[in-house]
């Protein structure tokens, strides 16, 4: 798959204002600071696609990304921000359950963890949140060049025992400066538009 054209189409924070034209969609999720507009803007081959911020939380919509007119990747408000007010983490909560409950063009979600770091309470929840709902997993262990390689064995181990996956869903190791991860990631988008792919990935 090649990205030729990526665009925010909408900002929504209701059902009402979702797109209505029934392509596949891909949720990503992660706490804040975590990486997911870098991740967004490495996919597009954009720069500056999703605003990347240095104060994190600053995501409070679903931001609908229109990828060659074919897919949508919906960026979701982060989670684990300790300034984030209780109401606002109870009104993003119910934001994206809301989308989980009733969207049925959903086809994968991409969770976002930081490689260099064990998954934390929040990671598990929110694995086991999307679990609840039967919906297939993508772990995305960013930020992985800043892991040297005799650490990445050990890292990836950690991740899988703490997140404990599913059959079914799997890890992407990924970095948005040496782009490492970046095919892996299109192979499974790719894989979940054509489901006649017997590649595995």
């Amino acid at each position: 798959m090649r990205i030729e054209k990526a665009d925010i189409v909408i900002s929504a924070v209701r059902r009402s204002q979702y797109p209505n034209d029934n392509k596949p969609e891909f949720l990503l999720v992660g706490r804040s600071n975590v990486g997911k507009s870098s991740f967004i803007n490495t996919i597009a081959n954009r720069k500056n696609l999703a605003y990347v911020s240095s104060n994190p939380g600053k995501t409070q919509t679903l931001n609908f990304y229109l990828f060659n007119n074919d897919f949508y990747f919906v960026d979701v408000p982060g989670y684990g921000y300790a300034e984030t007010s209780k109401e606002t983490r109870q009104k993003f909560g119910l934001m994206i359950e809301d989308y989980l409950e009733h969207r049925e063009n959903l086809k994968r979600v991409f969770m976002l963890v930081d490689f260099r770091i064990k998954p934390t309470e929040d990671d598990t929840l929110m694995y086991k949140f999307l679990k609840y709902y039967k919906i297939p997993v993508t772990i995305v262990a960013t930020k992985l060049d800043k892991v040297s390689n005799n650490k990445r064995a050990s890292n990836s181990k950690v991740i899988l025992a703490t997140l404990d996956l599913e059959v079914g869903d799997n890890v992407v190791f990924f970095s948005n400066v040496t782009k490492e991860g970046k095919d892996v990631v299109l192979k499974v988008i790719d894989k979940e538009l054509n489901p006649k792919i017997d590649e595995i990935i």
